[in-house]
């Protein structure tokens, strides 16, 4: 029996997630399998704009509407490293194909193409990732943490980042105020 991949789907925390980090989160998961999963924070800015992290790298940043977009905290694990979510896919040095038209890169070169104006059409950059083991992030889901659903691109990069929680928890077709954290039997 094949295994159930949740690559490419949003995680959605629970109203009663009782980590702060995780609080109201968003994450799209790029990687889940065997040995654990993989995914980015998508909707909290880290209150570090993409100039001032160009500038740190040396890279130069002449879009100013570029260089004024917000660097989001991807998670917990690995915060001094930058990743780059970007559609299309492109060919990039390091990167994690995630679909046929999203990827995650983190070598340098995609940073460097942004710089000059060549990057991907769209894409999301964060310090961080958030990460599982194996079997960590289905006995999350198991106990109610994490809600799942399949990804829409678009709420991901074009919709503002604090109205990205409740478009995704939109796409499940039910008011989540109805949601409760309690687990059990009626």
């Amino acid at each position: 029996m094949e295994s159930l991949t949740l690559s490419n789907q949003f995680l959605i925390a629970m109203p009663n997630m009782a980590d702060p980090l995780f609080a109201r989160a968003l994450v799209y998961l790029c990687e889940h399998g065997e040995h654990g999963a993989m995914g980015l924070i998508v909707n909290k800015p880290s209150g570090v704009a993409l100039a001032q992290l160009f500038d740190q790298i040396d890279l130069p940043l002449d879009k100013s509407a570029t260089g004024s977009r917000p660097v989001y905290f991807g998670g917990p694990v690995q915060p001094d490293r930058g990743f780059v979510l970007h559609t299309p896919v492109g060919d990039w040095q390091s990167s994690l194909t995630v679909s046929d038209d999203m990827a995650l890169t983190t070598s340098k070169d995609i940073l460097l193409a942004v710089s000059e104006d060549k990057g991907p059409e769209r894409f999301l950059v964060t310090l961080g990732y958030s990460g599982w083991q194996s079997g960590q992030l289905e006995q999350e889901i198991a106990a109610n943490a994490w809600l799942t659903v399949a990804t829409d691109p678009s709420i991901i990069f074009e919709v503002p980042p604090e109205e990205r929680y409740d478009k995704a928890m939109a796409l499940l077709g039910f008011d989540p105020s109805l949601l409760s954290g309690d687990i059990g039997h009626a």
